[in-house]
């Protein structure tokens, strides 16, 4: 079932495709060596915008994200304002929880990821808000019934607070249904060259002992709306497989990995791995050949670089966001309009 839902959306994508601008912003406390409060804004999962405590500065992470200054010339300068002044709000923000929970000193995170999604073809618009502390849910706003929901008791009096304030409510739907993918638009259009682009991958067949199932792993490939998959006699195989999940490599391209079970009595050539990428008419197809299978008993070789350098890049990825909880709605923050600052904070934070 996971097999065709994924094709399906595959499918989908191959004629359209969803864009997200998110923003996740994380203080911490009792964590050392780390900044208190940390934000990474990101546009379809390419990190665009970083901000933390120690710098104290809004900057680029992709070069075409300078562009943005030809449609706002002050929008570094808004944007680090704004972080400057989450910074302080978060640090009262993890105290009054703490205080809710009875907390003292150690370790402790809060979080806010908010954003939106577009769907370039039929122009239709998601928003999130949401927030969490210590890698659990805290509070959310429900979009479509406008209401603030509180998954924890501690929460509850926060959301009865939030739900009386209609004003803001409004102004939020606002925000994230027409501001945030007005920007998102833009911002697509930027990085367009980058965003848009489509990249086929390296392909290798693995087996690490000779009764472990082989494994096909796909490295290198962009976007990450993909589907991997193994077929026996032209046939899609639904049994005995086990699908990894799509995850980033240092450069921006993403890899994913197909594992099936076989007999060593069977005959392997009527196996084949296929790989397709949306955007790209054709498949990729990968004969099952034993003689190509690299296996642990061979030194290494530059292909097996790659994935090692994606395992480790990847570890630094998540201590660097520690403490970001990834939710199963996609939420972000969308950067400041080009008014005064001080409408601008009073609408992203009313009754702060």
């Amino acid at each position: 079932m996971r097999k065709v839902i994924f094709l399906l959306c595959l499918c989908h994508a191959a004629s359209a495709v969803t864009h997200s601008l998110k923003y996740f912003l994380t203080g911490s406390t009792g964590v050392p060596n780390f900044p208190e409060f940390v934000i990474v804004g990101l546009v379809d999962e390419v990190q665009i915008i970083h901000y933390d405590s120690n710098t104290r500065r809004d900057v680029p992470k992709q070069e075409w994200m300078n562009n943005v200054t030809e449609d706002y010339p002050q929008f570094w300068d808004w944007e680090t304002e704004l972080s400057k002044f989450y910074q302080q709000l978060f640090k009262v923000s993890i105290e009054d929880v703490k205080q809710r929970l009875n907390q003292t000193g150690d370790v402790h995170i809060f979080q806010k990821m908010v954003g939106c999604e577009w769907d370039d073809e039929i122009e239709e618009v998601k928003g999130y808000e949401q927030y969490g502390y210590d890698g659990e849910d805290f509070i959310s706003f429900d979009l479509e019934t406008e209401t603030w929901v509180a998954p924890k008791q501690q929460a509850v009096i926060t959301k009865h607070k939030w739900d009386k304030d209609k004003a803001w409510i409004a102004r939020l739907k606002h925000f994230l249904t027409q501001r945030c993918p007005d920007y998102l638009k833009n911002f697509v259009n930027y990085g367009r060259s980058v965003l848009l682009r489509t990249e086929l991958p390296s392909v290798s067949l693995l087996q690490k002992t000779p009764s472990s199932p082989v494994s096909c792993h796909a490295t290198g490939f962009y976007p990450d709306i993909a589907a991997l998959f193994w077929r026996k006699d032209g046939e899609d195989l639904h049994e005995d497989v086990d699908l990894g999940e799509i995850l980033p490599n240092h450069d921006g391209t993403f890899q994913m990995s197909v594992d099936v079970k076989l007999s060593s009595a069977e005959d392997w050539r009527r196996y084949d791995c296929v790989f397709q990428l949306s955007g790209v008419k054709d498949d990729l197809v990968t004969r099952l050949d034993k003689a190509v299978i690299r296996t642990n008993e061979e030194k290494p070789t530059d292909m097996t670089v790659p994935i090692i350098a994606a395992v480790v890049v990847l570890a630094l990825v998540l201590i660097a966001v520690i403490g970001v909880v990834i939710y199963k709605k996609k939420n972000a923050r969308c950067p400041p309009s080009p008014v005064n600052n001080a409408e601008v904070l009073e609408e992203l934070n009313p009754g702060s």
